[in-house]
């Protein structure tokens, strides 16, 4: 019984094993398989197929047994392997290294090696003190884990120590793999058999009169228990208003017996609402998308912010539903999910189950093996991963804001671009797709034109509430003129404070964390750079230090140059960290929140800053691009924009367009309820034809502008992108390789290939990169190109200078 097994291991191919009959399962595609890896290790991988290809002829190929298969039923379903097989295919990656972005950690457990002392052991050498001290820890006779011994034994690395004793057969050693998943419980409260008569509870109630504390708590019990029997321990204790130690009592007393239940999902109390009714605009827009459905798989939703996109999801939801389906709901951001969550529960309660990347990995778990039930859950509101999530009947797929860039996965393998991946997802299910936004992608919006998808267009705020003004401030006039006060000119002031006084709300947004982007010595010119990658150092001043966005090296902020000793150290540029600080100098009144990675990192960090700004307990929310994406606050009068201009000058063909995007999306923001808000945007370049898009809210203009760009310079959607990256330690090693790779491309692929370039960015983690861009026309056979770059790849690795590079493909990098 050879099968072929999918590991989460950047390898080509799959790897195939025996199973024998005597692990006493029936082996089905998609179940875990626990399997020996190397010598020692032991690996859990998918079982992908029935091996049926022959062995190659006078070769003896020794093919090992599966350990075990730990589960009943598969853990991964045809849908999902269908999309892992086309991931791969598509972006260029291995099965395992998606198998290891699909399924939470915790249920993809590897061996870990256990130690044990051998009693036996005759030692004829003398010891060290690392030696020593791992065999006193040893003497009780507990196996220990590696991890373990350096915890316990103060030594921060016992390997080579343990290896020495393992020579001299001190200890013995060996891999064990250990299942971490267990299934969420609850602790539940019956009453025992002996008191369930009445005149038996009567008894107890009168024995427990002077018990007062006692007494309160069985007769809480019994109110809760009317129906069931059971009631949760942890209801029981907040709503009688006892200790623990009260109903230990009870318990010890064999009054009350406790156990411990295995539970799906937590039920939640929820208010519930009826849907919106739609108004006559998106009603109509609904029954528009529902006929193009019938001849298109897919319906772009071009609507504008604040037209009510969401209320129309919510009643498509509730049509599928209704006839029994599965529904995915694609947002961006995690900021989003916290935001849509009470909304949607108060419609859909305990159908909705939410997937982000915040949760614990048991609890990303916990929602995976729920969903493998098919009635446990029907709704599923996350963020780009959960096209992976285990999916029976899915019918509706829903990609709001469907444009965003974070919906592409960067780094490592694979990289994917969820909106790409639900739309085959959906066509393998053969559930129909939504794509929602305020402002298209543009390959997005040519498909519609092009009449590959369906298009519907919602061109009017809900309400006929009109959309936000548009005011542009030159910020080198005000330069000139003085009228600057730290990044913020007079008339921005003026407007800011105007606001305030009417008890409006305002969003601040500049798309750059920290307090300033580098520091540098005025006296010798000295600037602090990561040692690991080829950047300054990000000033973090509330945590006094440097850091480094894209390792993570942090030093503490210096007080001194320390080449010169000069201690006035200048910060140059504005992050949202100053921001911040210099609204609390202008407002000293207001209440200032800021929402960017620094104030998110931990679980309920996002659900804080909205909450709080949602109940008015916040007056300016300065924020990255966590605050233009389909947030709605009623409160929001004027939203400010810093510095727009950073925005567009990217090294990047996507610039404009993603300016034009997030500068829409952060207008949106503003006067989303009873009157017109405002967005002043502060430029050096008020003239330039991206503001007046943006003044005019003309998506239409600004798209017509990018396509022709596109056609001309040979970029999406008329060519397809593809980036091959290398990578090496060594900065000359680098070269060599990116040189000789970049020679077959283009022997291949001619003018298609470009020359070896440098990022701006050359160097990080360590690891000099160059990078080879090829263009692809959309007309090409794309299979034959993909297959083409692999055997180049191939070739080249062959050689000696080009083993140790490291090199990465990222299909249609954004």
């Amino acid at each position: 019984m050879l099968y072929d097994v999918i590991l989460p291991l950047a390898i080509d191919g799959v790897l195939t094993y025996n199973i024998p009959e005597s692990v006493g399962i029936q082996p089905l595609i998609g179940m875990r398989a626990f399997v020996p890896l190397g010598k020692k290790k032991i690996r859990t991988g998918i079982i992908y197929r029935e091996h049926t290809a022959p062995l190659p002829e006078g070769q003896t190929i020794e093919i090992k047994d599966v350990i075990c298969l730990p589960d009943e039923q598969p853990l991964v379903n045809t849908y999902q392997l269908r999309l892992w097989e086309w991931i791969a295919d598509y972006y260029m990656c291995s099965l395992g290294e998606v198998m290891k972005a699909a399924l939470p950690t915790i249920l993809k457990p590897e061996s870990e090696t256990h130690v044990c002392l051998n009693p036996e052991a005759e030692l004829s050498c003398r010891l060290n003190a690392t030696q020593q001290r791992i065999l006193d820890c040893l003497a009780d006779g507990k196996e220990r884990t590696i991890d373990e011994l350096c915890r316990l034994t103060g030594i921060r690395n016992a390997l080579p120590a343990i290896l020495r004793l393992q020579e001299m057969q001190a200890v013995f050693t060996g891999e064990q793999v250990e299942n971490r998943y267990r299934p969420r419980t609850e602790k539940r409260l019956q009453l025992s058999d002996q008191y369930r008569s009445e005149a038996a509870l009567h008894s107890l109630l009168d024995l427990l009169e002077r018990a007062k504390r006692q007494q309160q708590l069985l007769l809480c019990f019994l109110s809760l228990a009317e129906d069931s029997g059971w009631v949760r321990r942890e209801e029981l204790l907040s709503l009688s208003g006892v200790s623990p130690a009260i109903l230990k009592t009870l318990t010890d007393k064999g009054v009350l017996e406790q156990r411990e239940v295995a539970i799906e999902k937590t039920e939640k109390d929820v208010v519930f609402s009826e849907a919106k009714p739609l108004s006559h605009a998106q009603q109509q827009a609904m029954e528009s998308i529902q006929t193009q459905w019938k001849e298109k798989e897919v319906v772009l939703l071009h609507g504008v912010t604040g037209s009510g996109k969401t209320e129309i999801y919510i009643h498509l939801i509730q049509a599928a539903l209704l006839r029994g389906e599965q529904v995915l709901y694609l947002v961006p951001e995690i900021a989003l999910t916290t935001q849509l969550t009470e909304r949607l529960q108060k419609v859909f309660g305990n159908k909705l189950c939410v997937w982000h990347s915040r949760f614990s990995d048991q609890e990303r778990a916990d929602i995976y093996n729920l969903l493998l039930k098919p009635d446990s859950c029907k709704v599923v509101l996350g963020v780009r991963s959960s096209v992976f999530l285990p999916f029976s009947r899915l019918r509706l797929v829903i990609v709001d804001e469907e444009h965003d860039s974070s919906y592409k996965q960067q780094d490592p393998a694979p990289r994917y671009h969820a909106r790409n991946a639900a739309l085959v997802l959906a066509r393998q299910a053969g559930a129909k797709v939504l794509l929602g936004t305020a402002t298209p992608a543009v390959e997005t919006y040519y498909n519609a034109m092009q009449g590959k998808y369906g298009l519907v267009e919602l061109l009017l705020r809900h309400g006929n509430i009109p959309l936000p003004r548009i005011t542009t401030i030159d910020t080198r006039l005000c330069y000139k003129r003085k009228e600057m006060t730290g990044h913020f000119s007079d008339p921005l002031v003026h407007k800011l404070s105007g606001e305030l006084e009417r008890h409006k709300q305002v969003i601040v947004f500049r798309n750059r964390r920290g307090y300033a982007p580098w520091l540098s010595c005025p006296q010798c010119g000295y600037v602090p750079k990561c040692v690991n990658c080829d950047i300054s150092l990000t000033v973090h001043k509330r945590q006094g230090t440097l850091v480094c966005h894209y390792c993570g090296y942090t030093i503490p902020l210096p007080q001194s140059c320390p080449v010169c000793g000069e201690t006035a150290l200048a910060d140059h540029g504005m992050g949202t960290e100053k921001i911040e600080d210099e609204l609390h100098e202008l407002f000293p009144k207001a209440r200032v929140a800021r929402m960017d990675l620094d104030t998110t990192r931990t679980k309920y960090g996002y659900q804080r800053i909205i909450d709080d700004f949602a109940d008015r307990k916040t007056d300016i929310l300065v924020g990255t691009q966590m605050v233009t994406k389909g947030l709605d606050f009623d409160g929001v009068s004027t939203v400010a924009v810093l510095s727009a201009d950073s925005l567009s000058n990217m090294p990047d063909f996507r610039s404009s367009e993603r300016a034009y995007q997030q500068l829409e999306q952060v207008s949106g923001r503003a006067g989303r309820r009873d009157e017109q808000g405002e967005v002043i945007i502060q430029t050096a370049t008020p003239d330039s034809a991206l503001l007046r898009y943006v003044a005019a809210h003309d998506y239409k203009a600004m798209y017509a502008e990018q396509i022709t760009e596109r056609e001309a310079f040979r970029y999406p959607p008329f060519y397809r992108l593809i980036e091959v990256s290398v990578s090496h330690h060594d900065l000359h090693q680098a070269d060599v390789a990116a040189a000789a790779l970049q020679t077959r491309l283009q022997a291949v692929f001619t003018r298609r290939c470009s020359r070896v370039i440098q990022p701006v960015i050359g160097k990080v983690q360590n690891r000099y990169i160059r990078t080879i861009l090829l263009k692809i026309e959309a007309s090409a056979p794309y299979a034959k190109a993909k297959q083409l770059i692999h055997e180049q790849i191939r070739l080249m690795q062959q050689t000696v200078s080009a083993r140790s590079a490291v090199i990465s493909i990222d299909v249609d990098p954004m």
